[in-house]
Order: C-alpha cells, then sequence, then structure tokens
C-alpha cells in the first residue's frame, strides 16, 4: 500500500536515535528490541565492555562517550566529550553532567545527552534539551531500568524516555 506523498516526506524527514547509558557490561534483550528500528545510537557512558558497543552497532551506527567506568585500551579510543550535528540539531554527548559547564559547554546546543547517574530525566534549561535516558545496565538502588529516544523532524528535537519491563 503506498502512503500519500505527504506522509512518506513527513517519514522521511524523522531521524530517530536510541539513547542509552551504564550498561555497564550488560545489553539487555528488552533494550535490543527496543532499540530495533532506530536510525542512530548514542550510548553516554559506562559501558565497560566493547562488546555491548558491537552488539549496539548491529541494531544502528553507534557514538559512544567514555564513562567513569570504561577502562582498558579499548575504551581510550573513546572521547569524553562528543558534539554531533544531526539534520540540523547541535547534540553534546557526555557522560558525568557534573563534568560539564552547561553556561558554556552547552552554547550553541540545542541538546545534551549524559548518563551517570542512572535517574532517567529530561528537561529544558535555557532553550536546551537535557536527556540522561538513565541505566539500561544492572539494576541500581530502586531505580528503573531504562533508555530514551530522541527524534528530529525537520531540524527540531524532542525526546520521551521508556522504562524496560525486566525481572
Amino acid at each position: 500500500m503506498l502512503l500519500p506523498k505527504r506522509v512518506e516526506q513527513f517519514a522521511m524527514n524523522t531521524i530517530l536515535i536510541g539513547l542509552i547509558s551504564d550498561t555497564h557490561n550488560l545489553l539487555r534483550p528488552e533494550a535490543r528490541l527496543a532499540l530495533s528500528g532506530v536510525d542512530r545510537i548514542i550510548h553516554a557512558g559506562d559501558i565497560c565492555n566493547p562488546e555491548v558497543l558491537e552488539q549496539l552497532g548491529q541494531i544502528a551506527p553507534v557514538i559512544a562517550v567514555r564513562g567513569n567506568n570504561d577502562i582498558g585500551a579499548w575504551a581510550d579510543t573513546l572521547n569524553k566529550v562528543e558534539t554531533l550535528d544531526i539534520d540540523g540539531v547541535k547534540i553534546r554527548v557526555v557522560h558525568d553532567l557534573h563534568e560539564f559547564d552547561p553556561r558554556s559547554e552547552a552554547a550553541g546546543m540545542q541538546v545534551v545527552v549524559s548518563g551517570h547517574s542512572h535517574k532517567p530525566s529530561i528537561k529544558k534549561e535555557r532553550g536546551v534539551l537535557f536527556v540522561n535516558p538513565g541505566s539500561a545496565g544492572p539494576r541500581r538502588f530502586k531505580l528503573p531500568i531504562s533508555l530514551g529516544f530522541l527524534e528530529i523532524r525537520d531540524g527540531t528535537a524532542t525526546a520521551r524516555l521508556q522504562t524496560l519491563e525486566v525481572d
């Protein structure tokens, strides 16, 4: 069945990015399923094992930053900060927001993606969308197991979080 031309154009102008962080050696099947169909994946650090990135790379191209638990030769290839421009939306990726000066480092950015706290959150400050997808790895305290999505449509970014049903 053919879609009306207007709908085809709308779909072509949308990029869906999976956001994941703090996997700590564990890429859950629920996370793989949730990320299936995304155009790209951003991992905001504490990967702890290069195989996690390889598995994510089987789903979509991956951009990752080094977290405080990412050590070894494989992790030395990762930057602590990445700056991306995806369809005109400038995105800064950093593991720990406490090592980030939002006044200067978020300047000119539309989105900042971080991890580290294991607490999923979305907030907008001074026109910048801050997204922490939470932790998709081992459960920490009573925090949810989660990841997020960034949708870029016609140069505008929106985010949503998804709790994964595990255990």
